[in-house]
């Protein structure tokens, strides 16, 4: 089933499109989330509650492309699930959890300078990856947007694993050159 077909379920809030998102893009969730969490169950809720925030946003949402807005939903809610485990583990708990609750009472920690400096970033980055050929663009982002290990990528580009370290390697230096041109680094 095509993409526009399964926002359409949704639209029409068939619980089908839950079935059909899980079948052409469940995969690559579950994949993300594990790459992320290492935790077979982790990822699962992760996915899961992905599916309902997706539920939750078609309405009134059209996305285009729908894999790349279901997967930063689940980037996001496994990346929240690492942060709040690894918290967790040094003991955030109560401490954590008591700020939490006062966060609606406090000042915005985002200034206006800020979103604009985040806006720059974003555009910077956005200009560096339509300047990548088609397979270092790949390399790149199946490496730190999806976590694939150099493994995985070497399995789906075809490249031996040494190539795909080495090529990670050289794409981040012309990240760095690309970024200290522009003034974003030192």
């Amino acid at each position: 089933m095509d993409d526009n077909a399964i926002i359409e379920l949704f639209l029409a809030r068939s619980e089908q499109a839950i079935r059909e998102l899980d079948g052409k893009y469940g995969k690559v969730c579950h994949s993300l989330s594990y790459n992320i969490l290492h935790s077979r169950q982790d990822a699962e809720e992760c996915v899961n509650d992905a599916y309902l925030g997706t539920w939750d946003a078609i309405p009134p949402a059209r996305p285009n492309p729908l894999l790349a807005f279901l997967c930063k939903i689940v980037r996001n809610l496994s990346l929240m699930r690492y942060h709040g485990d690894r918290t967790a583990k040094r003991g955030g708990g109560s401490y954590t959890v008591a700020l939490e609750e006062l966060e609606g009472c406090l000042a915005s920690p985002r200034t206006v300078e800020g979103e604009l400096e985040e806006q720059e970033l974003v555009r910077l980055i956005e200009d560096f990856l339509e300047a990548l050929s088609p397979e270092n663009r790949v390399l790149l982002m199946r490496r730190y947007w999806f976590s694939d290990s150099y493994g995985e990528i070497a399995a789906q580009t075809g490249l031996s694993e040494k190539n795909v370290s080495v090529r990670l390697t050289r794409i981040r230096k012309q990240l760095r050159h690309y970024f200290e041109e522009r003034g974003v680094m030192r």
